[in-house]
This record gives structure tokens, sequence and C-alpha cells, in this order.
């Protein structure tokens, strides 16, 4: 039996002073606010008496391009006698260059029919005949765009990057999937690296291999195999523990159980990362033209050197088709299962998805022979005819038109429109209205001033070590000397951040309520998604020329379709009882948006947020290839010139500024699940 104080007249008092206080102490957001404010009032006089100024303070920074020069210097002077270079990485290097050359002279010894009806037999085999159909016409077309060599040293690069990708993402997700111990380890590395701008991959590899195929084939094995580890590791470990503890009461070994039950009850997960690591190495290896990868990025970054819209426009349409070609392959292969996409197998492209039958292509090997037979007869017979590659006198040059074009968009379209203005005009507003403020505003602010946001961010959203993160990263880049471009840099991404989110939410609530609108915006979405970063460059260079606002306006575009998705697919996933209950007391579509919908898709929409962060550093990054400047340009001089003392520094502060952007968008409920607050 409990019993209760009889209350006077002075506690009554002391809890009604009290219970404010209280109450606003229980809201963590404000007290992590106020104990953050308590910190600064007693730091921030302490350093601004010693460290005055907005910029990072000189006697903070660490000078490591002695260092980074003498390492240079070294691996240069002992490539071609260390003992790791010799007996390891040479080998390395070795394998590499005879694995590439080795597909290549295979696709130039099928001729372009064998390619043409291989690739687009094996299509039809998997995806059924209207992605058939895309990989015909994909060929045909960079065939006619006379871009059929630099397409097959693409595709000869991909095969062996995407093979070394999934075998490597495979064993450390395989690793993972089945030790808690490794998966911990491996799980904020793989945090880590799906964040990390592509340019960061590029010069440490250059460092080590030099420019050439080799560089860039690592290059991208790093940065497509995350995806295919994180998804294998996620298959294994999510496995029916029903079905394996049925498996385990027949007496199977560890081993059989993994090859009877966890990988086929993983095999949608394992062929999901097969399909977005084939996107990644495809994005990556068009980047990786900058490092000596030759085929089709480097026709597009030879282009774009040069502001040749129209060789640039025709060197990305391949890369665009071959793209969607093997996004949808590898989809349909998966399942069928795509955001915001329909079934295939409820088509009848696949067949049943049971453990018995397998999918369609798992299945009919005869079929294969008979695929293998009919590219064998078709290659023959392009070898007969005497020409291996696409016939020169069947080409189109569309260079001249589109660069013609182009010149009339100058002529007429970028300046001296009534009313609206040209699209000089706006690049030119936009920089001085938005971007420039931007910049002098960041650049103004103490640095100090810059550490107490950026870990009052962090912490609102996440944890304490969250904000630790955000601030060291911040942090490393003040010491690297790189304070100022970082902060262009970031004035960069966040105003093509601001301009993406508008646009992306309001287009994503228009698709949420229209189910006619989001079918109509479906397919765009698709395209949109799979194209690499570097193509998002050519149109923004027809209309805005060069500059910080074309780059911006490259990572609006390059972003909306991930941030359009996730903002669609969180407020179609509000409990309907919640809307209705909101109908049923008058409430207007308006006050169902901003009182129901909004507030229970937070963590949706804090997803869009970190995602398309992510997104619009990548392509600002890139965007000093089209005069960005700030870190991205200084990566792109580093490359060039050969100075990777002053690559490297600002690769390293890309990375730190990708790390800071991502802890101080993303949801509470992504780092803390499981865990205490």
């Amino acid at each position: 039996m409990s019993t209760t104080a009889p209350t006077t007249p002075g506690s009554l008092a002391a809890v009604n002073a009290n219970g404010p206080v209280q109450a606003l102490l229980r809201r963590r957001g404000l007290a992590k606010l106020l104990l953050l404010a308590v910190a600064a009032a007693v730091l921030v006089p302490l350093v601004h008496a010693k460290w005055s100024g907005a910029t990072w303070p000189s006697d903070l920074t660490v000078d490591v391009s002695g260092p980074l020069g003498r390492t240079s210097d070294w691996i240069i002077d002992n490539r071609d006698s260390h003992w790791l270079f010799v007996y390891f990485l040479g080998h390395l290097s070795n394998a590499v260059v005879i694995s590439v050359r080795g597909v290549y002279l295979l696709l130039l010894a099928l001729g372009w029919t064998g390619v043409t009806a291989g690739v687009t037999l094996i299509a039809w085999r998997v995806a059924g005949v209207r992605i058939a159909a895309t990989a015909l016409v994909s060929f045909v077309v960079s065939g006619l765009l006379g871009m059929w060599v630099p397409t097959m040293q693409t595709l000869a690069l991909m095969v062996v990057a995407v093979a070394a990708s999934v075998l490597v993402g495979a064993l450390l997700g395989l690793a993972a999937g089945l030790s808690d111990r490794l998966f911990r380890l491996l799980r904020p590395v793989l945090d880590t690296m799906q964040v990390l701008p592509a340019f960061a991959y590029l010069l440490p590899v250059v460092l080590v291999f030099g420019i050439g195929v080799p560089a860039a084939l690592l290059a991208t094995v790093i940065y497509a195999a995350p995806p295919m580890a994180r998804l294998t590791a996620l298959g294994l470990r999510g496995a029916d523990p029903g079905v394996l503890e049925a498996v385990s009461s027949l007496g199977a070994t560890g081993r059989q159980r993994l090859l009877t039950a966890r990988l086929p009850l993983a095999r949608k997960e394992l062929l999901l990362g097969v399909n977005q690591t084939i996107m990644m190495a495809l994005s990556m290896v068009v980047i990786a033209s900058m490092i000596g990868a030759a085929g089709l990025g480097d026709r597009v970054y030879q282009a774009l050197a040069s502001v040749d819209v129209g060789a640039a426009l025709a060197a990305a349409i391949p890369i665009v088709l071959l793209a969607i070609v093997m996004d949808r392959t590898t989809a349909a292969a998966g399942g069928g299962y795509r955001p915001g996409r329909t079934k295939l197998r409820a088509r009848g492209r696949i067949g049943a998805d049971t453990a018995a039958t397998g999918p369609k292509w798992q299945r009919g090997w005869p079929v294969w022979a008979g695929v293998a037979a009919v590219t064998a007869v078709l290659a023959l017979v392009g070898r007969l005819s005497g020409s291996l590659v696409w016939p020169g006198a069947w080409s189109l040059d569309i260079a001249r038109p589109v660069n013609d074009f182009k010149e009339w968009m100058v002529d007429h379209l970028y300046s001296g429109v009534p009313v609206v203005g040209g699209t000089a005009d706006w690049a030119a507003h936009f920089t001085n209205w938005v971007l420039n403020p931007l910049r002098d505003g960041l650049t103004a602010l103490p640095w100090y001033g810059t550490l107490l946001i950026v870990a009052a961010l962090a912490w609102l959203i996440g944890t304490w070590r969250t904000a630790l993160t955000a601030v060291l990263a911040m942090a490393a880049i003040g010491v690297l000397g790189v304070w100022k471009p970082s902060m262009n840099t970031l004035s960069q991404v966040l105003a093509a951040l601001a301009v993406t989110l508008v646009i992306g939410f309001g287009v994503g609530i228009l698709a949420a309520g229209s189910k006619r609108f989001e079918a109509i915006l479906r397919p765009v979405l698709d395209v949109m998604q799979t194209m690499p970063q570097f193509v998002y460059l050519i149109p923004v260079v027809a209309l805005f020329a060069v500059g910080r606002a074309p780059a911006a306006a490259a990572a609006v575009v390059y972003a909306l379709p991930a941030v359009i998705r996730i903002t669609t697919q969180g407020l179609r996933q509000v409990d309907p009882a919640a809307m209705e209950s909101a109908r049923s007391l008058g409430a207007t579509r308006w006050q169902i948006l901003r009182q129901v919908q909004l507030p229970l898709a937070r963590p949706a929409l804090l997803l869009a947020v970190n995602q398309g962060v992510v997104l619009v550093l990548a392509v600002v990054i890139i965007g000093g290839l089209v005069g960005g400047g700030a870190l991205g340009y200084d990566v792109v001089t580093g490359l060039a010139t050969g100075d990777l003392a002053l690559g490297l520094v600002a690769g390293v502060a890309i990375v730190c500024l990708g790390l800071m952007l991502d802890r101080v968008t993303q949801p509470t409920e992504r780092r803390t699940t499981g865990k205490g607050a």
C-alpha cells in the first residue's frame, strides 16, 4: 500500500516553480543546446583571446606538403626496385593490365555483330524482350555515333572491375555476415566509404600505381565493392532463423548451412548488391578517365576540357544507354524489384521465385547453350564480312550540329531574353545573390563558431559520438590548412542542397498525392538515376558555360531523383488510419499534409536530406572540371600537374567534409538502433 505525503502550500509552490524547468530539461534537444551554450560561454572567450580572427589560425595548421612530397619521391624512386612493388604491386598491376586487355581482345574478336547479338540475347534471356530491344538499340547507337571502340574499352574495364568488386565485396560481406565482431568493425568503414565522393579515391591509387589502367581499375574496385559487401552481410544476417534452425537440426555442418540455407535465402540481396556494384563501377570508370582509363569517359573528359559539347554528348549517350541496359538486366536477375517500379515477375518475365525453381535466368541451360551458339555464328559472319569494328561508313557525326545548336543558344538564350533573362543571367544572379554571400558569410564566420554550429546540428540529430566525429572532421580540414577553399566548397553544397530540397520535396509531395503524376515521373527518375555523375556536366556547360553556378546546377539535377523518390515513399507509407482520423475531424488536404503526413514522415525526410547532401557533394567536387573551383579544382590540378601533395590534401579535406555533412544530416534512428539514446 502506498502513501502520499500531504501537500503544503510551500511544497506546491515549489512543484509549480520547478515544473516548467523540469519540463524544459526533459526536452533532450533543448538540454543539449543548453549544455553546448554553457561550454561555449566558457571556451569561446579563451579561444578568441588566443586565436582571434575568422580563418583557421596558422598556429594550428600542419604543413604536410613536405612529407607527402618525400613520400611521392620515395615511391617514384623505389617503384622498380623495392620488394613491395616488385613482388606484389607490380604483379597486381600486370594482372590488371592482362585481364583488361584479354577481355578487350575477346570483344574485338567477337566483332560488332557478335557483341551486339550476345548482349541482346543475354538481356532477352534475363529481362525479357523490351530490355533486349533496348540493348540492341544501345549498341547500334554506339556504333552510329562512332563510339564503338571506346564503348568496347569501357565494357572491358567494366567486366574486370565488376568481377573484382563482386569478389572482394562478397568475401568481406561473407566474413561480416558470419561474424558479429567483424560486422561491427566493418560497418563504420563501409558507412564512411559510401559517403565519400568518387574523386577521393583517385589520388591514393595514383600515388601507388601511377597514371594508367591499373590505378583506374583499382580505384573503381575500392569505390564499387562496399555495396556488395554491405548487402551480402545484411542478406546473410537476415536469413530466417527458423530455416537455419531446421537445417541445423538435421545435422548440417557450418559449411552446409551456408551453402544450402544462408546463401539461397540471401539471393535477392546478393543480386541487388551486384546491381548496385555495376552501377557504381560504371560511374567510377567514367570518372577514372582522368587517371588514364581509356574509353567513353576519356572522350567525355577530353571534350569537356576543350568545351566541345557536341563531342562530349556523342560519348555521353552510349554511357547512359549502357547504364540503362546494365541496370535493367541486373535488376531483373535480382527478382525484378526496383524502387517505384512494377514487379517484373508479375508480367511473366521471370519464372516463379521459389527455392525449387529459381528465376528464369537460372533455368534452361540448353537455352544458354543456344545463346552462345547464335553469338558465335553471328561473330563468325561479322568476321567473314571483313569488319570486326563498326563500319565507319555507317557512322553519324552529331558533334557539329550539336555545337551549332550550342552556338545558337549562346546567341539567343544566354542573355537578352525578354522578361525572364537568359541562362547566363540566371547563373550570374545565382552566383552574386546566393553563392557569393554564402561563401563570404562562411569565411567571415569565426572558425570556432563553425565548429559549434556543426556540433549543435550533429548532436541534435544524432548522439555525442556523431557530434564528436563531425567536429573532428572539420578540425582536420583546418589543420590541413585548406579552411578557406573548404568553406567555398561548403557554400556551393549548401546552396545546391537548398534548391534540391525545395524542388525535391515539392515534386515528391505532388507525386505522393497523385498516382498518375508519379507514373509519368517514374521513367524520368529511372533514367536520371542510372546516369553517371560525369554526364551531368555536359548539359550545364551547354546552358551556362563554366563557373560555380553550373557546377551547382549539375549537383541539383543529379541529387533530385533520390530526394523525390524518398520523399514520395515516406509520405505514402504514413499510417492510413492517422490520415483517416484527420479527415473525419474535417481537416483539409493542406492540414493533413502539414500536421499529419510531414511529421509522421520525418525519418524519411531526414533520410532524403542525408542522401541529397551526399549526392550534391559528389557532383560539386566534380564541378571543379567546369569552373567550380575550391577543393574540386585542387584535386583536378593535382592530378593534371602531378602535384600529389596539393591533390591529396584536397582529397583528404573532401573526405572530412563528406564525413561531417553525413553526420549532421543522418537521422538519429539510423545511428542509435538497438542502443541507448
